[in-house]
């Protein structure tokens, strides 16, 4: 690690910069980059999803969020890296810490595909406080030392039916162009691949665990342009385009991009998706339109399609999670189980099930206080032995042709104590509210955020993560724009047809870790009300039993009591036809009456 960084810092001073900016994701702004685009990872060996990396020519650092803390500490122990937790009152941001470290007059050097517009915007504002420029360098300082670096990834585009998308391609493109209109624009540049994947339908493997293919977009008033490497389109996926969509090869873009628009275009880019890079193409050449792209609102509200499938998805999830359970809860203690063995039985259960395409993300396998470590990745070295005591927190997904599931399930594996019951118990409280709660339509995720807190408010404990995430329908596990969460949710209204998380936890670093996680679906409450007024409220789609020796009965209202009662019985007669006698009696049993 440290030469490496020696490394970088021997170019910054060959590029004239005094700082460099590495941040964890990739043209695309994904949030899973492939293998080739993993240059944090390989600089800091920190391997979590989220975080940027700072070098400067004495110090370095590196921030990312609540979730990774723990692990962030453990994978920098050593390094000259220092760890910034961000969110926490002491933690200077990145600007604050480079206008502390830098003199008048340096630079800090970025990749601009690196970073979207609204980024670097903010960061320049930031910088020139101490009249620090942001300079754009065309070569990437990483790419430069990494002399085995993983080749681009080169899976088969394939097309997604429209029995799974519910709407063809062409007329989700009519629909873009009818925004297009609103806004008086020429042209509509599309970067983010889950919204490429699903405006044209499209789905590949080049990125870990989300079904996505790297590509570029651009929509005029009359072509719909795909830029993509020749090798990934075999006779059926050039078959699904047809004549439709206009192909150029991906490395045609930057030539593309200049020759598409001129003065007089006025063109269509998401601030904060589109790199600066991006922007900075456009910038002197045509007007830009800088507002949020049309298709993640067209894709937020799954379709009737999509829902149904989304549904279906589940049980088949459902399954697949009842047997884990069941043998889980028949093994442990009577063979050697594993962190990283029960995470690979689990997967081996979903690959039996139909439409089963791979996990959604690395499953988070986690006993006792790795548990407590909130995106715990299990490695042969870290990997430890299951034991008939103590917790044990699995977060897992899988991804179906017809929809993407995400569930977490807290257990004990012998016999808890009264504080797990009680702190389980709130969580469950918090999870069980948010899924009952009726809103006005107009509400934002973020205002719902509190609801699921409360319970352990009220005991004078908090989570850090946020409370519920949007899902895509075999795309991105975690889709925007919709959230309920107190720093990711940014105001939008939750609609009819949005699927989102509802997973409160509770973590007690260095003893475990709690999280209850199911998905719902947004649907309007047909209850009339005095006003007038149209409210909005969940219905529950995951299909897995809570286990109920964790709950404390006499900290639950009647109203909670009945709702748990109401879903595991929803869970039995929904998943019994699909399992075997013994499974079906074991579903019975974990799933009685409370």
């Amino acid at each position: 690690m440290t030469k490496k960084i020696s490394e970088i810092r021997k170019l910054m001073k060959k590029f004239k910069i005094q700082a460099y900016l590495i941040p964890s994701t990739d043209p695309h702004q994904s949030e899973y980059a492939p293998e080739i685009w993993k240059r944090r990872e390989y600089l800091s060996e920190f391997t979590g999803s989220a975080g940027e990396l700072v070098i400067t020519t004495k110090d370095a650092g590196l921030w990312t969020d609540s979730r990774y803390f723990l692990q962030a500490e453990e994978q920098l122990k050593g390094s000259s890296i220092q760890l910034f937790k961000i969110g926490l009152p002491d933690t200077p941001n990145i600007q604050e810490w480079l206008i502390n470290q830098l003199n008048l007059g340096d630079s800090v050097g970025i990749d601009p595909r690196l970073i979207s517009h609204q980024q670097a915007h903010d960061m320049q504002r930031g910088l020139q406080k101490r009249k620090i420029h942001l300079k754009l360098l065309e070569t990437n300082l990483v790419d430069e030392i990494w002399r085995d670096q993983p080749a681009f990834p080169m899976s088969i585009l394939r097309p997604h039916p429209v029995k799974y998308a519910g709407i063809s391609y062409q007329d989700k493109i009519s629909h873009v162009r009818l925004e297009m209109k609103k806004e008086d624009c020429s042209g509509l540049i599309l970067s983010t691949l889950d919204d490429i994947a699903w405006l044209f339908n499209i789905r590949g493997k080049d990125i870990p665990f989300n079904p996505l293919i790297i590509s570029y977009a651009i929509i005029t008033k009359k072509n719909a342009t795909l830029f993509i490497h020749p090798d990934k389109l075999d006779r059926t996926a050039r078959k699904h385009l047809k004549s439709h969509i206009k192909i150029q090869d991906y490395r045609e873009f930057p030539k593309s991009i200049q020759k598409s628009f001129g003065k007089k275009d006025k063109v269509w880019i998401d601030p904060t998706a589109a790199s600066w890079w991006i922007s900075q193409q456009l910038d002197k050449k045509c007007e830009l339109l800088l507002k949020e792209n049309p298709v993640l609102r067209m894709k937020a509200p799954k379709n009737s399609t999509e829902i149904e499938g989304l549904k279906k998805a589940h049980i088949r999830d459902g399954v697949a999670m009842v047997q884990f359970l069941r043998w889980l809860e028949n093994t442990v203690g009577r063979k050697e189980i594993t962190e990283i063995s029960a995470a690979e039985v689990l997967e081996d259960f979903r690959r039996k099930q139909e439409l089963y395409q791979g996990p959604s993300f690395d499953t988070i396998s986690a006993y006792q206080e790795h548990a407590a470590i909130v995106h715990y990745s299990a490695t042969p070295e870290s990997d430890v032995m299951l034991k008939p005591e103590g917790i044990y927190l699995i977060d897992s997904g899988g991804q179906y042709l017809d929809g993407t599931t995400d569930i977490t399930r807290t257990l004990v594996l012998g016999e808890p104590s009264m504080l797990q019951k009680e702190l389980f118990t709130q969580v469950l409280k918090g999870h069980i509210r948010l899924a009952m709660t009726r809103f006005p339509k107009g509400t934002a995720g973020n205002q719902l955020d509190t609801i699921a807190r409360k319970p352990l408010w009220d005991l004078g404990l908090n989570y850090g993560h946020g409370t519920g995430h949007g899902i895509g329908s075999y795309l991105n596990v975690h889709e925007g724009p919709h959230a309920i969460s107190y720093y990711r949710g940014i105001g939008v209204k939750l609609e009819p047809g949005m699927m989102i998380s509802n997973e409160p936890g509770y973590y007690r670093t260095g003893e475990f870790g709690i999280r209850i996680e199911n998905l719902i679906l947004t649907i309007t409450d047909l209850g009339s009300f005095p006003d007038g007024l149209e409210f909005l409220t969940f219905e529950t789609v995951t299909l897995c039993p809570i286990q109920l020796k964790l709950i404390e009965k006499s900290l639950l209202s009647a109203e909670e009591i009945q709702w748990l009662n109401e879903y595991h019985e929803r869970v039995r007669e929904t998943l019994s036809p699909y399992l075997n006698d013994l499974e079906q009696d074991w579903l019975k049993g974990a799933t009685q009456t409370l």
